[in-house]
């Protein structure tokens, strides 16, 4: 079958590779769709910890075509694939942070995932979504994502809150906060991403950051950083009001830093929070996607084949790009 390997930093390539089998536990997937995250490039660049080489593609959804020993989910079944698999026996997983596991292995980084024809899963982390378009299900994992962002910074009805970044993530939360009953703000120097964003419920939105701040002169309750790069974390906790939330939810390059002025965080009390993947969150994802709680059919910007992927991994997003679905023939 075909398969887009990360072969080591900086080569990838569509390569033809055996087709896989599913041993005990596992479903084979016929994969329908897996989107391109922003960890794909840093992944490419080496930015982010991998195992090369190895299939990326980390947020898909597929077909259930075989199943292993002891499994019996059912053939045809429709899955979205939670892709982190944790120990469950070191520190972090006995005290529930299984996002935290010491020794987790993630589909599509650590072990082959779903830019390929065919995807070979642990029946645990597959979660059914029988009525959910295969183009919308692959949303799942960075909706999961979102979901424990909105989760540590925990808006609330009236509260103001401000969203740094208009990609996926920062268009998922846009609707996350409306749906806790939030004001929201996003910021984008992107005007077509602006435009999604007051299309999807926010409130307002501006281009920079003195835009922002004119728009809330004391802060913001809850600022979310979606981006992943060093300004807008430097901007997040300037944007904060006294006593306000940051929750950093952008991946920036493993090794870059930012500078933060530890007095204004103490003397303001910020928290300054960050967000790391998806503990318990992907079948409420899943489900929200069901039942339409969100909206995720104006975030996909292009549909392309696997023999695209390694090109559109590679190269920068396009300006204006959201999602990028990557869909087998």
């Amino acid at each position: 079958m075909r398969a887009v390997r990360l072969q080591a930093v900086g080569r990838i390539e569509l390569a033809k590779v055996p087709d896989p089998s599913p041993g005990p536990g596992e479903v084979l997937v016929r994969v329908e769709a897996a989107g391109i995250c922003g960890t794909d490039r840093h992944l490419f660049k080496g930015e982010f910890p991998c195992a090369p080489p190895v299939t990326l593609g980390h947020e898909f959804a597929g077909e259930v075509i075989g199943c292993g020993e002891g499994v019996t989910l059912p053939l045809g079944t429709r899955i979205t694939c939670d892709p982190n698999i944790a120990c469950g026996a070191c520190d972090h997983c006995l005290r529930g942070r299984v996002n935290l596991c010491a020794r987790n292995i993630a589909i599509g980084i650590h072990r082959d995932g779903g830019f390929a024809e065919r995807a070979v899963i642990p029946a645990h982390r597959a979660i059914a979504v029988p009525d959910l378009h295969p183009h919308h299900a692959a949303f799942a994992e960075p909706l999961a994502c979102t979901l424990h962002g909105i989760d540590l910074g925990a808006p609330v009805p009236g509260h103001r809150v401000l969203i740094l970044g208009g990609g996926v993530i920062g268009l998922l939360a846009v609707q996350l906060a409306r749906n806790a009953g939030a004001e929201v703000t996003l910021v984008t120097r992107h005007p077509a991403k602006r435009e999604t964003a007051q299309r999807l419920g926010a409130t307002h939105t501006a281009a920079t950051e003195a835009e922002a701040r004119a728009r809330l002169p004391q802060g913001a309750d809850l600022v979310l950083e979606c981006a992943g790069v060093a300004a807008t974390v430097e901007m997040a906790p300037r944007l904060a009001r006294s006593g306000g939330r940051v929750v950093v939810l952008g991946v920036l390059p493993q090794g870059e830093t930012v500078r933060i002025e530890p007095f204004d965080l103490l003397f303001r009390e910020i928290q300054l929070l960050h967000s790391f993947i998806n503990p318990f969150t992907q079948a409420r994802a899943a489900a929200m996607l069901t039942t339409g709680q969100v909206d995720v059919a104006p975030l996909i910007s292009r549909i392309i084949p696997l023999s695209e992927a390694p090109e559109a991994i590679a190269r920068p997003a396009l300006p204006g790009d959201v999602k990028v679905l990557v869909v087998p023939d």
